[in-house]
């Protein structure tokens, strides 16, 4: 079966990087949403709260419950609020916060340009009355950057919309709510963070999006993707290789396939355009579901060990060549 290997070295190091941006490991929040944005939520939240890391965020109840032992709070993004004082909640409209029990640990998000979800800034005054009016626990004030890994200005305009609503809350008597906006690329670039916490995805796993012209932090890829050998065959040239044939043998050699496919959240991509693993080998033909074909009869291939790299040939983003691997592929810590 293919399996995958995280690199603790590899972790612990993008962690230290974040946490001299951010002036302190105690002021990152650990983003562990979507199975650790497919590296696997347990190992790597075991890992976060070895580091010291006491804060995460997740997608649902149920990834919180899974690891709600590892940390002092989890920040859940998208399901039914709770009174749990483990866990607080992103709260995007006036509609819920009708609703509310008044116990619950609410994070007003607060939409300042990314248009997807949260209170727009015309509605913060009658949010702000909501949670008075109702005896509402306004644990913490939160929006999300739309362009923080591009190179333009959006980050900045969007910060000082978020700068007012601060003030605005301050000046409603919240006195001891905190204040959060800065992802992954919107930490790398400051140059003074000055939040209560950032919520740090995608530079733990190990990419630094941000373009070139940004200042350099090193980052270094947790995930390696392994396939092992089913079976070799020895073909002649001429002889074709797997659905439809598309690949033809040039000449005489030795072809092997390894327990990885689609079915695993592999991309099927397209067989004329062939991806090379880590090791330089080009696959073969078409991706199974199950399989791929490439040259040589070793009993063991590195399929990816940098997503970014493989994002490109792909034409997506390495996000979703990591999250798109499937739970059920095992995944081992290397130490």
């Amino acid at each position: 079966m293919a399996t995958i290997e995280l690199s603790r070295e590899n972790f612990y190091h993008n962690l230290s990087q974040l946490a001299l941006k951010a002036g302190g490991r105690e002021r990152l929040a650990v983003v562990l949403k979507d199975n650790a944005y497919g590296h696997g939520l347990e190992l790597m939240a075991r890992m976060a709260h070895e580091y010291g890391i006491k804060e995460a965020v997740v997608i649902s109840n149920a990834e919180a419950e899974r690891i709600r032992d590892l940390f002092d709070n989890i920040l859940v993004l998208g399901d039914t609020p709770r009174v749990d004082e483990k866990l607080s909640y992103a709260v995007s409209s006036t509609e819920l916060l009708e609703e509310l029990d008044p116990q619950v640990k609410l994070e007003l998000k607060i939409d300042t340009g990314m248009h997807r979800n949260g209170i727009m800034l015309a509605e913060l005054e009658t949010a702000l009355s909501i949670v008075k009016e109702r005896g509402l626990r306004l644990f913490g004030v939160m929006t999300h950057y739309r362009s923080a890994d591009e190179l333009t200005g959006e980050y900045y305009w969007q910060k000082k919309r978020f700068e007012s609503v601060r003030r605005k809350v301050r000046e409603a008597g919240f006195a001891s709510t905190r204040f959060h906006s800065h992802n992954s690329a919107a930490l790398l670039r400051s140059r003074s963070f000055d939040e209560a916490i950032a919520r740090v995805g995608i530079a733990i796993y190990g990419y630094n999006t941000l373009p070139a012209a940004f200042e350099a932090v090193e980052l270094r890829p947790v995930l390696s993707l392994w396939a092992r050998r089913v079976s070799s065959r020895r073909l002649r040239a001429g002889e074709r290789v797997g659905y439809g044939g598309t690949f033809v043998a040039p000449r005489e050699m030795t072809v092997s396939a390894y327990d990885l496919g689609y079915g695993d959240g592999w991309p099927r991509g397209d067989a004329a355009l062939p991806y090379q693993t880590a090791e330089g080998l080009p696959i073969l033909g078409r991706v199974s579901m199950d399989f791929i074909s490439v040259e040589g009869d070793r009993e063991r291939i590195c399929v990816m060990e940098d997503a970014r790299r493989a994002a490109k040939h792909f034409g997506t983003i390495c996000y979703e060549m990591t999250t798109a691997l499937m739970p059920t592929i095992p995944r081992v810590v290397k130490e």
